[in-house]
């Protein structure tokens, strides 16, 4: 068994220290035996310690191990390192927050477009960060680093919707642990130009894209930043560049020239739905990156309202809709939902009016 997790160690600027003694049935393996041994509220899982292993900050007898296959045995005493959290130099800011859940691990935002999730040059502040500093104290987690405690995961600045952000250290890492694994739910609805089909020869023949049942669309391809402008992302194929995949299904289409969509996330890259929805040849309405050369709709087939808020709309049609996971300290299944905000909604009722719900 481990030692009591010693939150009485210096903290501000300097490490603290977890000695781990190995039980009788430990494990043979150096990360098995440690993730059995550690104590459940130092909320270290089974990937943190190997990565822990691997930066050095895992010892036995004052010598760092740096492998985590190592053998071990019963009864060794163990050091892990625990970086403190960096003093940050953020200032709170009572920025309203629309809070959809909060309990003493975590917290669940409904964050409007135009909110930037963290500090970053040209955002110092007014950022999601600096408003959960404000209403959280100094409960939030600091595993984040200097610049985005608490931050587990972001959606971008313009896209509206659902985010969950770490209250105490163990919530940090059972979440984190969740999105490495893939299991958090993801669901977001964009307004994209033209509608996607199965039947579009062009998108049969487009690499990476495939059809799954029920009218699913499956985008894989690798991401990395643009060669050229380095604000964009952009479709590259192995060995460049990291794996995403975005699964897309049409709710509902506008006479060919616009689509509801609800898209699902298998993996978390940046702009990875603008990327993919692009890549497709059904750019996000409104996005001023990956959009801006996309064919207009048009006045003549929607009616001159509804094209004009299309083609006029001020920021990428996305919301973040649905967010599901698991408690990561109760074990509890948890599901929420965010209704459209009113921009969204309004062009939504704006396309659907002219086209009377038709495809």
């Amino acid at each position: 068994m481990g030692e009591p997790f010693d939150d009485d160690l210096p903290a501000e600027g300097s490490a603290r220290a977890l000695e781990v003694v190995l039980g009788a049935d430990a494990p043979a393996r150096l990360d098995k035996a440690l993730a059995e041994a550690v104590p459940e509220e130092a909320a270290l899982s089974r990937s943190r310690l190997a990565r822990m292993i691997a930066e050095g900050a895992v010892s036995r007898g004052g010598v760092a191990v740096l492998d985590p296959k190592t053998r071990v045995g019963p009864g060794e005493v163990w050091t892990l390192r625990l970086d403190a959290p960096v003093v940050t130099e953020l200032q709170a800011e009572a920025i309203p927050l629309a809070v959809v859940y909060e309990d003493d691990e975590l917290i669940v935002i409904d964050k409007p477009a135009g909110m930037v999730v963290h500090p970053a040059p040209g955002s110092p502040s007014g950022t999601l960060v600096n408003a959960l500093m404000h209403h959280c104290g100094d409960s939030l987690s600091g595993i984040g680093g200097e610049k985005r405690p608490g931050i587990v995961h972001r959606i971008d600045k313009e896209t509206s919707g659902l985010l969950v952000a770490a209250k105490s250290d163990r919530a940090h890492h059972g979440l984190a642990a969740q999105f490495e694994a893939h299991s958090v739910k993801r669901h977001y609805l964009a307004l994209v130009h033209g509608v996607p089909a199965s039947s579009d020869p062009r998108l049969r023949g487009l690499q990476g894209l495939g059809f799954e049942t029920g009218g699913v669309i499956r985008i894989a391809t690798n991401l990395a930043r643009h060669r050229t402008d380095r604000q964009r992302q952009a479709v590259c194929w192995p060995p460049e560049g990291r794996h995403a995949v975005t699964r897309a299904r049409v709710t509902e289409g506008f006479a060919g020239q616009a689509a509801l969509v609800d898209c699902w996330l298998e993996t978390g890259r940046t702009h990875q739905i603008r990327v993919h929805m692009a890549y497709a040849g059904h750019a996000l309405l409104g996005d001023p990156v990956y959009g801006s050369g996309r064919r207009k709709l048009s006045d003549k087939v929607l009616g001159a309202e509804a094209a004009a808020l299309g083609n006029g709309f001020a920021r990428q049609a996305l919301h973040a809709a649905t967010l599901g996971f698991v408690h990561p300290v109760s074990g509890v299944e948890m599901d929420f939902a965010s209704p459209l905000p009113p921009d969204l909604a309004g062009l939504l009722a704006a396309l659907q009016g002219a086209t009377m719900g038709g495809a």
